[in-house]
């Protein structure tokens, strides 16, 4: 399984976070594989609600999101977001818009609290540079 978000968008969600260090080329890359599986993740327990509900489209309240935010409004691209949800169900199964942009708005969330992770795990190693490892220790220590 490729990696379907572009690197620029997680680069830049890892440089807001990262309190004036540099980040590797690795960091962004490895970030990105870990947003993927974690939407991938996400989208199943979804598909699992719209199930239930007797539905084929999810919806943003499947991803537990009652108002998605306007996308502009998100550094993370709809279009790999919206590929990330159906890594992983049924081809049978529609992603609505709504609910993409809310998948979206979660996994820039989830972006984030890594990127700020990595970011302390860097300076605790007192490195100015956030590395793939910095990612995946944090992400280690989180569970």
């Amino acid at each position: 399984m490729g990696v379907e978000l572009p690197f620029a968008p997680v680069d830049a969600i890892i440089r807001r976070n990262a309190d004036g260090l540099r980040i590797s080329a690795d960091a962004a890359e490895e970030l990105a594989e870990r947003i993927q599986n974690h939407g991938a993740t996400l989208a199943i327990d979804a598909a699992e609600r719209a199930t239930a509900d007797g539905r084929k489209t999810l919806m943003p309240e499947d991803f537990g999101v009652e108002e998605p935010p306007e996308p502009d409004a998100l550094e993370l691209p709809i279009a790999p977001v919206d590929r990330i949800a159906r890594i992983e169900i049924d081809d049978s199964y529609r992603v609505g818009m709504d609910a993409r942009i809310a998948l979206a708005e979660i996994l820039e969330g989830y972006a984030d609290e890594v990127a700020v992770g990595a970011t302390t795990l860097a300076h605790h190693a007192g490195r100015r540079t956030v590395k793939a490892e910095d990612v995946e220790t944090y992400l280690e220590l989180v569970g």
